[in-house]
């Protein structure tokens, strides 16, 4: 359980893209027709008639979830990163240097004889120390000690912008505890649900029992431990819940919450961690007071139960085989997964964890091109050129709130390819012998990083993602959209593709994170990233009533036998989608491509641009990922993020004729439309 260290809304995951430079392969075609499946009407299931042989004939390998576009991407991207890491590891480096940091990091990783002939020693020293956890003092002690190392167990705190004061930084608590996805994983009686609970009670049976308990006591243990966290689980919001920034903005005096929650002893605890401070945000204030009431009426036997298994399942992938075995095998219960990656592969994505920013300049230094930020920056300012006239031209909204709306959206801070100054990390401690003390320290080096900034001017330079990261997001408390180095690969992005191709993907995408500043979330924070009211009382309501149509239509979807889209956990995102795709048209009509008719590929520009947004979302899921990511994800499955939007957006009926009759068609009068 790794501190939340900044808090990110509205992220557009599975985006793995590489700007790469002139060693890329120029591609010539960018309409893949050998994927489509023209036995299907456009407007029957347009995601079918773009992927659908794809999907038929895609066959997901054993070691993924899933498998698309997004993998193909991800797969050249780890493939430059392991050339650049195996090139620092492998050869000695200037004493000193971030190539030698970084290799031997990575390569501490790669050492599985070392790891393996430790076994679980880098931990015993945190096990032995459970003996002494027999009050809720003494709990709160071990807890506040793991905090500056970089992990929490029942206490989450995370240095953000104060939402309602977004130039200054605050500490903010958020829930946690659980080991299972959520808290409805812990009531749901449905067949796939309990698959996946028994599943996680014989992992921890696993771990209790590699570390040393016989079979009687690890039961003893995993019962008492699965008790704990249903208890805590109680008093969770549900994900809907936790997507009303006003419900979980509590700014409490620590001297209250020290009358409210005496055992939980937020002054002392917050002493303990050294974080200094008279007041905080606490996200869900009755997780905090469910754990005061926990540490005073659960025996000590159960914590430390508890805090066995979580110290042990939080190293378990950087221990010996054996604990990496046994998480795995819980896991791809969760996901279908059937194979557990290689460790270079394992090893990358902890040194892009720990590491972050010191092999992101490495990574952009070799494959990040000047041009491609270039681009970006042009391909930006065209859609809010498109996203301003689409403001002006609203009929549901009054001029005043039209003119916040602008202010807003020419307010947005860019930030394109990697950061303007670099993270240090001098402090980190790296012996190729002893990779989880590394983990360690980088931990320490991290969390002394965030307390720094607690109560000091936030700054806004700063980046949530690493330059090679799979993603992309708009950040409400900065109104902030983030394009991190990786997202300049084809399907998103080619120099070569037109302009139907380019404004389809990566236009798309940008379209997207612009919209997020003004879905139901984004919509509640001012320009100045404060979670503040700017809407006039009439536009507000029926932007409410329009994102419920929002709703309402979502939740229609089918995905998976009788599962359905949750309409409200998606409704974000769906906004972001339908909104991103309109403005990303509209910019796309202002080239000279849009404003032409000319094939290419035997399709009109309209119709590749339409294609071009299908393409980026092929993707093919295990069915427990699918069934994960609809509990979870705020995001919803693919083929809806193309079919959903399309059918509310006329020009797409225009350049695919759908008629009335065909499975999509909505009547003109019942699409939505809100940005």
């Amino acid at each position: 359980m790794k501190i939340p260290l900044l808090i990110l809304t509205s992220l557009l995951i599975l985006l793995g893209l590489s700007a790469y430079k002139s060693d890329q392969k120029a591609r010539s075609k960018f309409i893949e027709t050998e994927y489509m499946d023209r036995s299907v009407k456009p407007g029957d299931n347009f995601y079918l008639f773009v992927n659908g042989r794809w999907v038929k004939e895609a066959v997901i390998p054993p070691t993924e979830s899933d498998i698309g576009s997004f993998l193909d991407v991800y797969n050249g991207t780890k493939g430059h990163l392991k050339f650049i890491l195996d090139s620092v590891a492998q050869v000695k480096q200037p004493k000193g240097s971030l190539e030698e940091k970084v290799g031997n990091f990575y390569a501490s990783g790669l050492d599985s004889v070392a790891i393996e002939k430790r076994g679980y020693d880098p931990i015993k020293p945190y096990l032995e120390q459970l003996n002494t956890l027999t009050d809720a003092k003494s709990i709160m002690q071990f807890e506040a000690q793991r905090h500056k190392e970089g992990f929490s167990y029942i206490a989450a705190m995370g240095i953000v912008a104060d939402e309602k004061n977004s130039s200054m930084n605050i500490a903010a608590f958020f829930q946690t505890g659980l080991g299972l996805p959520d808290r409805d994983y812990y009531f749901k009686t449905d067949a796939a649900t309990t698959a996946i609970q028994d599943a996680y009670k014989k992992y921890m049976q696993k771990i209790f029992a590699l570390t040393g308990d016989d079979d009687a006591a690890a039961l003893k243990k995993v019962a008492a431990v699965y008790a704990l966290e249903k208890q805590m689980a109680e008093s969770h919001r549900t994900n809907v819940e936790l997507r009303d920034p006003q419900s979980n903005y509590n700014k409490i005096a620590v001297a209250d919450l020290d009358k409210k929650m005496p055992v939980f002893a937020w002054s002392s605890f917050l002493n303990n961690v050294a974080a200094k401070t008279d007041s905080v945000n606490v996200g869900q204030p009755n997780y905090y007071t469910k754990i005061n009431t926990l540490l005073k009426t659960i025996p000590a036997t159960a914590w430390r139960a508890y805090y066995k298994f979580h110290v042990a399942d939080d190293a378990a992938n950087y221990l010996s085989s054996a604990f990496v075995n046994a998480k795995f095998d819980y896991t791809r219960i969760l996901s279908g997964q059937q194979q557990i990656k290689p460790r270079w592969e394992r090893m990358y994505r902890a040194t892009d964890s720990y590491l972050g920013e010191a092999l992101g300049q490495l990574y952009v230094k070799k494959y990040f091109t000047e041009d491609a930020k270039e681009r970006m920056l042009v391909l930006v300012s065209n859609l809010q050129k498109s996203f301003e006239a689409h403001i002006k031209n609203l009929d549901w909204m009054s001029e005043v709130t039209k003119g916040r709306a602008k202010d807003k959206l020419y307010a947005f801070m860019k930030k394109i390819g990697f950061p303007d100054k670099w993270r240090d990390y001098s402090n980190v401690t790296v012996n190729r012998k002893t990779f989880y003390e590394n983990l360690i320290s980088a931990g320490k080096n991290e969390y002394q990083y965030q307390l720094s900034k607690l109560n000091k001017p936030v700054d806004k330079t700063e980046w949530g993602l690493t330059p090679p990261t799979i993603n992309a997001y708009y950040n409400p408390t900065f109104n902030e959209i983030v394009f991190p180095a990786g997202i300049l690969q084809f399907p998103f992005f080619d120099p070569n593709a037109d302009d139907a191709i380019n404004y389809g993907g990566i236009g798309m995408v940008i379209g997207h994170e612009m919209t997020h500043g003004f879905d139901d979330q984004g919509a509640q924070y001012d320009k100045e990233g404060n979670l503040k009211n700017w809407w006039a009382t009439e536009d507000s309501a029926k932007f409410v009533a329009k994102s419920k149509s929002v709703i309402d239509l979502y939740n229609t979807f089918t995905v998976l036998d009788s599962l359905h889209i949750n309409g409200s956990l998606t409704t974000g995102e769906n906004i972001a989608d339908i909104g991103g795709i309109a403005i990303a048209y509209d910019a796309f009509k202002m080239t000279k491509q849009g404003q032409d008719t000319t094939k290419i590929d035997g399709f009109t520009p309209d119709q590749r641009f339409f294609i071009s947004l299908a393409q980026i979302w092929r993707t093919k899921q295990k069915d427990q990922t699918i069934r994960l990511r609809v509990n979870t994800d705020p995001h919803s499955p693919p083929m809806y993020r193309v079919n959903g939007p399309l059918q509310n957006f006329t020009p797409f009926y225009t350049a695919f004729n759908v008629r009335p009759g065909d499975k999509m068609y909505l009547p003109e009068d019942k699409r939505i439309k809100i940005w």
